[in-house]
């Protein structure tokens, strides 16, 4: 604690934007990691579940089945795809793509801040690296011989703390942001293998009854 303190003061004003930029970018980050743990869920399994619902004929005991389950974007991708079971496959189509279309920007929210931030405050801790050698250069050219040392050394402090504290902020942030956008892919990815195998079971089961 005593060293944030300390590196705050020594690199000046520019700090405390590095120091907001990290704190929105560590609760965007919690809150996306809290949101992918509670969407995700055992796609094979759940698909298997309700594969077998299907060929059984039994729509009505997936939905129940899924009911179960949190309102986790696959399970609800599912049931949009169920709930239309009975009726032509361009309607199931149309359910599933729209369950889909909703679930995904909740997927994606606020993700596309991360990068953002990391160039903020990669460039605020730049800034600051400049407004610490605008500190030594005027020490250099105006402060007598008494104060040049000292105001010299602390510009370049300056410059210093600034820089790392950007670059301190901004790589965690980018390395996670690759993380969490790699998870969310999988995710989404998940649900198009399910939702397109699901819209094919019901299509299939509905031409195997019109046959009879």
């Amino acid at each position: 604690m005593e060293f944030l303190l300390s590196a705050m003061h020594k690199g000046g004003p520019a700090m405390w934007p590095i120091l907001t930029v990290a704190i929105f970018a560590m609760l965007i980050v919690v809150e996306r990691v809290i949101t992918i743990f509670r969407s995700t869920c055992n796609a094979t399994v759940i698909m298997h579940l309700v594969q077998r619902c299907i060929l059984s004929r039994e729509a009505d005991r997936a939905l129940k089945l899924l009911s179960a389950l949190r309102q986790r974007p696959l399970v609800r991708v599912l049931r949009a795809g169920l709930l239309c079971a009975n009726r032509t496959e361009p309607e199931i189509q149309n359910a599933v793509d729209e369950a889909v279309l909703e679930v995904y920007p909740e997927l994606n929210k606020h993700t596309g801040y991360l990068p953002m931030l990391a160039n903020v405050a990669t460039l605020t801790g730049l800034l600051g690296t400049i407004h610490g050698l605008i500190i030594a250069f005027e020490a250099v050219a105006h402060a007598s011989a008494e104060t040049k040392q000292t105001l010299l050394a602390a510009g370049i402090s300056t410059a210093m703390f600034t820089t790392a504290s950007g670059l301190v902020v901004a790589i965690p942030t980018l390395i996670l942001h690759s993380l969490i956008s790699s998870w969310t892919t999988k995710t989404m990815d998940e649900i198009d293998h399910c939702a397109f195998k699901l819209v094919n079971l019901l299509a299939v089961r509905q031409r195997a009854e019109a046959r009879r």
